[in-house]
């Protein structure tokens, strides 16, 4: 346990964050949203159709009634759910210019009274999401990269046998070459994600010329004729019809890459027509010859262009891939400066401080994903799946900002209970129909959220435990300084800076320095690290000065505030300090932690179990040497013992 694992207060938002994204342009921005915001939902025409038309064996048959009905949900789905929702009302919950659910709840919790009930809820719904975006950023991999390179068995039903072999290799590139960044393969994202959507546009609008009748299809009346004349048909639809809105929590997510101007941009210019004139496509295809229905997104094109289309499809997909790998990278971020994970090594690959490698996770993520492909094998499989994550993560958005809109934004009860019941009913059902498929898969997403939902909860409490037990031990700082200021105890030259949690008690390394080896520093530096509830923190709010005397001895308190997307350098917020004229050096000055060992007890306050998983999980957490990039040469290490 380290500085870092204190409870962080909200501080308000830093206003040089704000309007940061507009330096590029707009349209620059654009492009960019295009090659990793809507990686995820561009991929979906791979298998979305395919899995509506072969699940339970034909429920849903290739008949005008059952393909007009499903075209219409979907693209009713996508216009409500993404174009409505996120588009035009989630990107307003605008977390100092940063987006996701877990970033949403603490943007809500700003708003509400400490220790009430909506504010607890609100943490919980975080962590629920938070821990379902990891099972998503299981299964999207997998199941991307899966039915991209199927398309090989579409083009020579000879090359099946392949499908694994290929696809297990582009995931074991795809996560070995994530430690070296994407600030230099990023700009050649949005010209390939640029051409995927034309291309989806060339496929479909052909089949749209052949039989135009099938543009009568993005009618509502069909879906409600659909699920009034075939209302379990409809139902188990739409629990694959969810598919083609998978990835809409990247729009959210994502917006403090590109800001809210160019993801809508390019959502209303060019992938939603893209999408919606593919879909169509598909839909006339598989009216025209009812066997396309197992694989018609490979079958839109002519035979001579379906390897080339395999090529680009595994690009698209390896690029939708290589964004829920960066946010999940980015979600452990703000989960771990929120005090839901232990301290994480995070390795900065560019200039830019969101683009980002966490190695711990990425080879977590990586041994889930190979494990999910050989285990399924079929996107047609793994597509049982990945509908409850999805669909779990819409609700708990929609709850979330529906408390946001109430306390921040405003709004009259009627306009958030009219929210509620517009979305909330789609997403209630689109989640019921998802519940029906738990015995074949469904499964997966829960437990993996579970065991994470588990891991982050039983941190957050044995934090706060151990915390406690420890400022018991640090005890009060004014007797240390009277014995600082006896004569037992030496005063030696130079500047010790400690690097403590509670700026109310006695750094333990400050008070066993005294203690054992009866000597203390000439300059003492009491620094306190702080993560607050927004991304970035600007040099001006970077450091709080505060001093302390007493019987001669001169303790200088600094409190370094960070956000939690920004980098724990202590000592460059040190020299922001030495500018500000408080007298320390940070290449010269030593650093001490305090390093604790766990024991577990039976006091109260957690179960034994649980406290387990907090001591595995403090043990491998990461070094606090390299976590506030203090120098290896001048850090001293002491250690204490805590019982929780």
């Amino acid at each position: 346990m380290t500085p870092s694992s204190v409870a962080a207060e909200p501080a308000p938002p830093s206003p040089e964050r704000t309007n940061h994204k507009g330096r590029g342009g707009t349209w620059a921005l654009a492009l960019g949203a295009i090659g990793v915001v809507f990686g995820d939902i561009g991929t979906s025409p791979l298998y979305a159709l395919q899995t509506v038309f072969s699940i339970n064996h034909n429920t849903v048959d290739p008949t005008p009634q059952d393909v007009y009905g499903v075209i219409s949900l979907v693209f009713w789905s996508i216009t409500l759910v993404v174009t409505v929702k996120y588009v035009l009302f989630i990107l307003r919950a605008d977390n100092d210019g940063e987006g996701g659910v877990l970033s949403l709840a603490h943007l809500t919790r700003q708003h509400l009274r400490r220790g009430s009930k909506r504010y607890t809820l609100v943490m919980m719904l975080g962590v629920i999401g938070a821990s379902l975006f990891y099972g998503d950023s299981l299964i999207t991999p997998a199941i991307s990269v899966l039915s991209a390179v199927e398309g090989l068995k579409v083009a020579n039903p000879a090359l099946g046998d392949l499908v694994l072999p290929i696809g297990m290799t582009i995931v074991v590139a795809l996560f070995v070459l994530q430690r070296f960044g994407t600030a230099a393969v990023g700009r050649f994202f949005g010209p390939i994600m640029i051409t995927w959507f034309v291309v989806l546009a060339a496929l479909g609008i052909p089949h749209i010329l052949a039989e135009p009748a099938v543009i009568g299809a993005l009618s509502p009346h069909h879906a409600v004729l659909f699920a009034v004349d075939r209302p379990f048909v409809a139902f188990v639809a739409m629990g694959a019809v969810v598919l083609v809105i998978t990835g809409a929590e990247a729009l959210y997510a994502d917006m403090g890459h590109f800001g809210r101007a160019p993801i809508r941009r390019a959502w209303f210019l060019l992938v939603f027509p893209c999408l919606t004139l593919n879909y169509l496509g598909q839909g006339q295809l598989i009216l025209a010859d009812p066997e396309m229905s197992t694989s018609p997104f490979f079958h839109l094109a002519p035979e001579s262009m379906r390897i080339p289309l395999v090529v680009l499809a595994t690009l698209a997909t390896v690029i939708a891939s290589q964004a829920v790998i960066s946010g999940a990278f980015s979600v452990s971020r703000q989960a771990e400066r929120l005090g839901y994970l232990p301290r994480l090594t995070v390795r900065y690959t560019s200039d830019h401080g969101g683009q980002i490698y966490v190695p711990v996770v990425n080879w977590l993520l990586f041994g889930g994903v190979l494990l999910l492909m050989v285990t399924f094998r079929e996107s047609e499989r793994l597509a049982t799946a990945y509908g409850l994550a999805v669909t779990a993560t819409l609700l708990l958005t929609t709850a979330l900002f529906a408390v946001y809109a109430d306390t921040a934004l405003k709004w009259s009860p009627a306009r958030v209970g009219a929210f509620v019941l517009v979305f909330g009913s789609i997403e209630a059902v689109f989640f019921a129909a998802n519940l029906t498929k738990i015995t074949h898969g469904g499964w997966l997403p829960l437990t993996i959220a579970a065991i994470i939902g588990t891991v982050m909860l039983t941190w957050w409490r044995g934090r706060a435990l151990v915390t406690a037990r420890r400022s018991k031990l640090e005890g009060p700082l004014r007797p240390l300084l009277n014995t600082i200021a006896s004569k037992g105890v030496t005063t030696v030259p130079g500047t010790a800076v400690f690097l403590h949690g509670n700026p109310a008690t006695a750094p333990l390394a400050l008070r066993d320095n005294v203690s054992f080896n009866h000597v203390a520093h000439e300059q003492i530096l009491i620094v306190t690290t702080l993560s607050r509830n927004v991304p970035h923190v600007g040099p001006e709010d970077r450091v709080m000065i505060g001093a302390r005397r007493h019987k001669g001895v001169a303790i200088t308190h600094l409190t370094l505030n960070f956000g939690f997307q920004d980098s724990q350098d202590v000592p460059s917020a040190l020299a922001l300090a030495h500018e500000r004229g408080v007298n320390v050096d940070p290449d010269t000055a030593f650093y001490f932690l305090s390093r604790i060992t766990l024991h577990r007890s039976d006091r109260p306050g957690m179960s034994q179990w649980r406290k387990r998983i907090f001591v595995a999980l403090a043990h491998n957490a990461a070094s606090p040497t390299e976590y506030f990039h203090l120098p290896i040469d001048r850090t001293v290490l002491m250690g204490t013992q805590v019982r929780f």
